[in-house]
């Protein structure tokens, strides 16, 4: 019984913090200041199942996006926030605190290129009805645009993966002891 109330204790408790983190972008923010790439690369590294990993991070992103409001290119940050957990949950055994910087870069990284190009690929109604012409040099100046946003993305989420990161230890160490 002891063990049960452990492993579940054990569930609760990232789901928990994952949670708390997505649902922080109701909070209001700087632009592009949430933790939401954080979630996907902390719930690849927390649940050792893939599936529950992107069933965690589609629900705080459905339930979220109810409250702030669809967008145009909802589909390409999605797909984006999908690919970093997939790829940190294969890499998992491999996030430690010294390469987490690396690794939000990485994550940072690819949510810029996929939710830039559906930007370009979609335009963007409602902000400033931005449209890219459809080629190579419309979307060097989608990225380029973006350029100022990315700032924020990176910053927050090396600061709220290693939050994430930290508190996940210390919740272990209390379950250990």
């Amino acid at each position: 019984m002891h063990d049960f109330l452990n492993t579940v204790s054990k569930q609760i408790f990232p789901i928990g913090l994952i949670l708390i983190l997505a649902f922080a972008r109701l909070i209001p923010h700087p632009p592009n200041f949430t933790p939401i790439i954080a979630v996907a690369i902390i719930s690849g590294y927390l649940f050792k199942n893939v599936n529950l990993s992107f069933l965690v991070l589609l629900v705080v992103m459905l339930v979220s996006d109810l409250f702030i409001g669809f967008y145009e290119n909802v589909i390409f940050v999605y797909l984006s926030l999908l690919l970093i957990t997939y790829i940190f949950h294969k890499i998992s055994k491999k996030i430690n605190f010294k390469n987490l910087f690396i690794f939000g870069f990485a994550g940072s990284l690819i949510f810029f290129l996929l939710s830039n190009f559906g930007v370009w690929f979609l335009g963007s109604p409602g902000i400033n009805d931005i449209a890219y012409d459809k080629n190579l040099s419309g979307l060097i100046e989608c990225y380029i645009l973006a350029i100022p946003f990315f700032g924020n993305t990176f910053f927050s989420t090396i600061l709220f993966t290693y939050l994430a990161f930290l508190a996940n230890k210390l919740a272990k160490k209390s379950w250990i002891s």
